[in-house]
């Protein structure tokens, strides 16, 4: 670490004032949305400045702090980097050290939208259902201890009541998160454990406030100490935050604000829509599907990346075959887009050589992942009489993952909420058939219809079989060539 390089400072302009709140500050978002806002200041003006909330650790205050908050977005092309430094934070906040300051910023009458990127499970829902999880820890805590939430609802629904009692006009939620019309399922989450801290609070957020969905894509791997250090090389200034990003990103919008207060988007080529939803499902099914499926057999015929996977021919071949027998049949395209040209313009971004997406990575949380990147896509083609055998092989390769251990008998470092559950019930069962059927069980991830359909079962049965007895690469490769 080249420590004796001057720290990266925040440039010497004026600060916007505070406008967002952003709940969840994670790589992600740095490289997207941020992005998105700030151009959208510089080409229109507006307050529109940020502040991050950590909802767990300190770490990325720790990091921003002494840079003035100001952090190096690093594009990662094919034919070199290019760094921008970007300064539309005003500040971080780590909910767990001070939840009044967290609620004061929220319901400040200057916020006027809060954006999210808490990941899939930090919504505190049921995946297969949508609803609210009663029975969540934090949910729990929450509903006791009205001014001191844990959960990224809890704190939606105290400073909206805050807001309400002072007499301030809602915030428009903003969900970035990866979940099927996120907007409408935030909303009724939010709605939902209102209700149980008073109905009228409910009322007055579903009358007033606004949800608008989203789709949101850009891959953004992991930032290395050996990113930094390159970086701290070309530049000169040592940035211990700073964010790697694909060249592409796209965010479709549905335009509902409340007092249709909200950054320029359009300047900046944010597509402002009246129904996210074919957006959604295609980015959802397209991409998201199909980086799952990659992550759990590439992992387990031991590649380390999405671009180290796509470039063995078998897996090639194998992540096309699902969108063009799997995928594209069940997808109603958005308007004017050719699903053709979209998916492969994916391949190519998963090929890019410079963008280093772990499969590891990609694989967490999949027990809240696969009902919305997959799941759907699998209930469609059954209801059209079609198997979709390589969807079936990506589930299986998940619940071989969950075991917790690789082909070479080395143990997985498996991250997902359910992760003891899942192992659990993956090593009571002593055949595959036992295993499938221990793991199709959990209705937090599989609901009934799916469960139920013995096709589906001995499909997935098969393709279990043929991990543990072949291997994945061999597997995928005896597929692609069926």
């Amino acid at each position: 670490m080249p420590a004796d390089l001057p720290r990266l400072h925040r440039p010497d302009t004026a600060r916007a004032k505070t406008g967002i709140v952003h709940l969840g500050l994670g790589a992600f978002y740095r490289a997207h949305g941020a992005i998105y806002i700030a151009e959208a200041m510089k080409a229109s003006g507006g307050d529109w400045g940020i502040v991050g909330v950590s909802l767990v650790r300190p770490d990325q205050r720790d990091l921003l702090a002494p840079q003035g908050f100001a952090y190096t977005a690093v594009e990662l092309g094919p034919n070199g980097e290019k760094p921008q430094v970007i300064s539309v934070l005003n500040d971080v906040l780590v909910a767990p050290e001070n939840p009044a300051a967290v609620l004061e910023i929220m319901a400040a009458p200057g916020t006027r939208i809060v954006t999210s990127t808490v990941t899939e499970k930090g919504y505190c829902h049921e995946p297969s259902t949508g609803r609210l999880n009663h029975e969540h820890p934090d949910i729990v805590h929450d509903l006791a201890h009205l001014d001191v939430p844990k959960s990224t609802i809890g704190f939606l629904v105290r400073a909206l009541a805050k807001r309400r009692a002072a007499g301030i006009r809602p915030f428009t939620v903003l969900c970035c998160d990866n979940l099927p019309e996120n907007g409408r399922v935030v909303r009724g989450i939010v709605l939902e454990f209102a209700g149980l801290v008073d109905q009228s609070l409910a009322d007055w957020i579903a009358a007033e406030g606004r949800f608008p969905s989203t789709m949101v894509d850009r891959i953004v791997p992991a930032t290395k100490p050996e990113d930094i250090d390159r970086l701290a090389g070309q530049t000169g200034v040592l940035d211990l935050s700073p964010v790697m990003h694909e060249p592409f990103r796209q965010w479709v919008v549905e335009d509902d604000f409340v007092d249709d207060a909200r950054p320029d988007f359009a300047a900046v080529g944010v597509e402002l829509v009246e129904n996210v939803t074919p957006y959604e499902h295609m980015k959802l099914r397209c991409l998201n599907g199909t980086h799952s499926s990659l992550a759990y057999l590439g992992y387990l015929a031991g590649h380390e990346t999405i671009a180290d996977t796509v470039a063995d021919p078998v897996f090639a071949a194998f992540v096309k075959r699902l969108w063009s027998d799997e995928i594209v049949p069940v997808l109603d395209p958005p308007p004017g887009v050719d699903l053709s040209r979209y998916t492969a313009s994916l391949f190519d971004r998963y090929a890019n050589p410079a963008i280093r997406h772990r499969t590891w990575q990609i694989a967490m949380d999949g027990s809240q992942k696969l009902p919305q990147r997959i799941l759907g896509t699998v209930v469609e083609n059954l209801a059209a009489g079609r198997m979709p055998k390589g969807l079936c092989l990506a589930i299986a390769a998940w619940m071989r993952y969950v075991g917790g251990v690789d082909e070479k008998g080395q143990a997985i470092d498996v991250r997902d909420p359910l992760a003891a559950e899942l192992k659990q019930i993956s090593d009571r069962g002593h055949s595959a058939a036992e295993k499938v059927d221990g793991l199709l069980s959990i209705r937090k991830i599989f609901p009934e219809q799916l469960a139920s359909n013995k096709s589906l079962r001995e499909e997935l049965v098969r393709s279990y079989e043929r991990l543990v007895a072949n291997g994945a690469g061999a597997t995928v490769k005896d597929m692609t060539h069926a």
